[in-house]
C-alpha cells in the first residue's frame, strides 16, 4: 500500500467516524436511560443489569458492523427503544425467566419473517414520497428539540447553534464534531459533568435460563415483536431507502433476529435496524460518496462493542451529559436528514398531499393500541394514497416499477 492510498483511506474514515460517534452518543444519551429504568422496575440485580447492557451493546455492535461490511452500506443497528418502554410496563409483573423466553420467541419470529421475504415485499409497496414523509415526521421532533431546550438552558443552546452556523460557513463535514467539542468544553468549564464517580470496570455476562408460558407469549413476546417491527424496522428500512440504499430487509431481519436470539439469555431484548440514529450516518454529512458511508457502520460497531465491554460504566458516562446538550446535538446533526426527507416528500407534485398527510400524522406521534406514531402515520398516508390515487392498482404498479 503506498502512502497516497493510505492517506486517502484515512481521510475516508474521518467523516463517517464523526457521524458514528454522534450517533452512538445520541443513542446512549438519549434513550438508554429506559433500560436502567426497566431494570430497576423489574428489580434486576446490578449483575443482571450490567449483563443487559453488555449483551445489547455487543450484539448491536457486531450485527451492525457485519451487515455494513457485508453489503457496503451504512446499516446501523440498535436496540428497540419502544420495546424497552413497553418492557418497563410488564417486567415488574412477569418472572424474569419468562421475559427471557419471550425475547427468544420474538427473535425467532424476526428470523422467520426475514427468511420468508414478506417484509421486504411490504416495504417495496410504499411510495417514495410517503416513505420520505414518514422519515421527516419521525425526525421533526428532534429538530424542534434542538431549539426547545433554550427555555431551560439558553446559554448552552445559543452557543451550540451559533457555533454550528459559524462552522457550517467553512466546513460541512466537521461542523457537528466542532459543536460537540465546544459543548463538552463548555460543560467541563461550568463543572456540569461529574466524572469522578465513574470508574471503568469490565462487564460480565449473566446467563438466565429461558422459561416459556402462554402468558409471556401473548403478553410479552407478541407485543414486543409488533412494536419493534412497526416502530423500528419499518422506519429504519425507509431511512435506508430514502438515502438511496437498496439492501433487502430480509438479511437485515434474519441477522438482527439471530443476534437477538444468541444474546437473549444474557438479557438483550431485541436488535433492529436503527431509524433516527441511522439517519445521522446515511446522509451526505457522513460522506459525500455514498459508497464510503458504510464505514460509519463499522465505526458504530466498534464503539458499541467498546461500551459493551465496560458495561454500565461507559453507558452511565454518556448519560451524565445534560439532556439539553444531547437533544441540541441530535437536532443539529439531523438537520440535513430532516431537510432532505422533506425535499423528497414534496418533490413529486402528484403524491405531495399524501406525503404531507404522512408527515403530519407521524409528527403528531399518536399512540393507539400500544403502537407508536410512526406506524399510524404510515397507515394514514397509505390510506390517503389509496383513496386519492386509485388504490391497489397504483401501489402494485409502483412496486413493479421498483
Amino acid at each position: 500500500m503506498n502512502r497516497s492510498t493510505a492517506r486517502l483511506r484515512l481521510a475516508d474514515f474521518a467523516a463517517p467516524a464523526i457521524a458514528a460517534l454522534i450517533s452512538v452518543i445520541v443513542n446512549y444519551g438519549g434513550t438508554f436511560v429506559l433500560v436502567f429504568q426497566a431494570a430497576q422496575l423489574a428489580r434486576l440485580s446490578p449483575a443482571q443489569t450490567a449483563s443487559w447492557v453488555w449483551s445489547v451493546s455487543i450484539g448491536v455492535g457486531l450485527t451492525g458492523a457485519w451487515l455494513s461490511y457485508r453489503y457496503r452500506e451504512p446499516i446501523i443497528t440498535a436496540w428497540s427503544t419502544p420495546g424497552v418502554a413497553f418492557l418497563a410496563t410488564v417486567m415488574p409483573y412477569t418472572p424474569y425467566g419468562e421475559v427471557i423466553g419471550a425475547y427468544v420467541i420474538s427473535a425467532i419470529g424476526f428470523i422467520l419473517l426475514g427468511m420468508s421475504g414478506a417484509f421486504e415485499r411490504l416495504v417495496r409497496l410504499i411510495p417514495g414520497g410517503i416513505a420520505a414523509g414518514l422519515l421527516a415526521g419521525i425526525l421533526l421532533q428532534f429538530g424542534v428539540n434542538a431549539f426547545g431546550g433554550a427555555s431551560a438552558d439558553p446559554l448552552l443552546v445559543v452557543v451550540l447553534v451559533v457555533s454550528y452556523a459559524a462552522l457550517r460557513r467553512f466546513t460541512s463535514r466537521f461542523a457537528v464534531v466542532g459543536i460537540l467539542v465546544i459543548g463538552m468544553a463548555m460543560l467541563i468549564a461550568q463543572d456540569r459533568i461529574d466524572v469522578q464517580r465513574i470508574h471503568l470496570s469490565l462487564a460480565a455476562p449473566v446467563f438466565e435460563m429461558p422459561q416459556f408460558s402462554v402468558g409471556s407469549l401473548l403478553g410479552v413476546a407478541l407485543p414486543l415483536f409488533v412494536i419493534t417491527l412497526t416502530g423500528q424496522y419499518m422506519p429504519g428500512m425507509l431511512v435506508l431507502r430514502n438515502d438511496g440504499f437498496k439492501t433487502s430487509a430480509n438479511p437485515i431481519l434474519a441477522v438482527t433476529g439471530l443476534g437477538s436470539l444468541i444474546m437473549a439469555p444474557f438479557g438483550a431484548h431485541a436488535f433492529n435496524v436503527a431509524a433516527i440514529t441511522a439517519a445521522i450516518c446515511t446522509g451526505k454529512d457522513a460522506h459525500q460518496d455514498p459508497s464510503k458511508r458504510y464505514l460509519a457502520g463499522l465505526v458504530c460497531g466498534i464503539l458499541y462493542v467498546t461500551v459493551g465491554i465496560f458495561g454500565v460504566t461507559l453507558a452511565t458516562l454518556f448519560m451524565v451529559l445534560p439532556r439539553t446538550f444531547i437533544t441540541t446535538l441530535a437536532g443539529l446533526a439531523l438537520l440535513g436528514a430532516i431537510g432532505g426527507s422533506l425535499a423528497n416528500a414534496m418533490a413529486d407534485a402528484r403524491t405531495r398531499e399524501t406525503a404531507l398527510i404522512t408527515f403530519l400524522a407521524t409528527a403528531a406521534n399518536v399512540t393507539l393500541l400500544g403502537v407508536g406514531g410512526a406506524f399510524w402515520g404510515l397507515v394514514a398516508g397509505l390510506v390517503a394514497h389509496l383513496l386519492i390515487h386509485g388504490g391497489r392498482k397504483t401501489l402494485i404498479e409502483a412496486a413493479v416499477a421498483k
